[in-house]
């Protein structure tokens, strides 16, 4: 199971904000660069990156931010989600060194844009799925959809999709733990791997994760900002091979 640190980028610094809530911003550095290579350093192959203002206005703001991480640390693979709303903005991130582009409000809203990109692009997208009680929110979770989390995934069966990121926004940033029955619903019904996201607060975890089944990876936020938890640590029970025996589950 990979473990990969995430870099949320709001007016150019690495945040972390609570329910995706904007205004509840609390500042890390102002050096996204920075904060990559101490992911890095730790032992990450992949880094997540989110664009928060380009969720909201629907178009690229941290371009330059994410192509300094890409032309730094060329070897490492980085997804990145927030703003992604045509071909043209998935060709420019790819040329500028992306692995991965997170296709959500696009995803729910313009589903032939989002088939042309998986054609044009195979399984180098990802389909961000964030959830509030089980339904999808979209334009930076600002508005929440009427169509349950696991059939939008269902939609794009049959797609060259590399992976689904499924995120729990009254989980995200609250350093609460991570909604295990959510996350198993939604493993169980989603045509493509998950990676979970939100609520990520304890090491013992990990090994929950890895007992269920389709779920391939886990993104790492507050809780490596605040020092919780340990990345080297997180990821080596992520490469760990999984053992029978009594785990913390929820």
């Amino acid at each position: 199971m990979i473990v990969i640190p995430a870099i949320d980028l709001k007016d150019h610094q690495v945040v972390r904000l609570s329910q995706g809530r904007m205004g509840e911003a609390k500042v890390y550095s102002d050096n996204p660069v920075e904060i990559a290579e101490k992911w890095i350093d730790a032992g990450a192959k992949r880094l997540h990156l989110v664009d928060l203002n380009g969720a909201f206005e629907g178009k690229p703001i941290h371009f330059k931010e994410v192509e300094s991480i890409a032309k730094a640390f060329p070897k490492i693979q980085l997804e990145i989600g927030g703003g992604i709303r045509d071909l043209k903005t998935v060709q420019a991130y790819f040329k500028s060194g992306v692995t991965y582009c997170i296709l959500g409000t696009a995803a729910l809203k313009d589903p032939r844009f989002a088939g042309m990109a998986c054609a044009q692009f195979p399984d180098r997208i990802i389909l961000g799925i964030d959830a509030k009680d089980g339904m999808v929110a979209v334009e930076g979770w600002d508005n929440v959809s009427k169509i349950k989390a696991g059939e939008l995934a269902k939609k794009f069966t049959g797609q060259k999709i590399s992976a689904v990121i499924y995120t729990d926004i009254s989980r995200d940033g609250m350093m609460q733990g991570m909604n295990f029955a959510r996350i198993r619903s939604m493993a169980s019904e989603s045509p493509f791997p998950i990676i979970a996201s939100g609520g990520f607060t304890r090491l013992e975890e990990i090994e929950t994760l890895k007992k269920i089944p389709n779920v391939s990876g886990v993104i790492a936020g507050k809780a490596l900002y605040e020092g919780l938890v340990d990345l080297k640590e997180a990821i080596r029970r992520g490469n760990s091979p999984h053992k029978e025996r009594p785990l913390f589950m929820g």
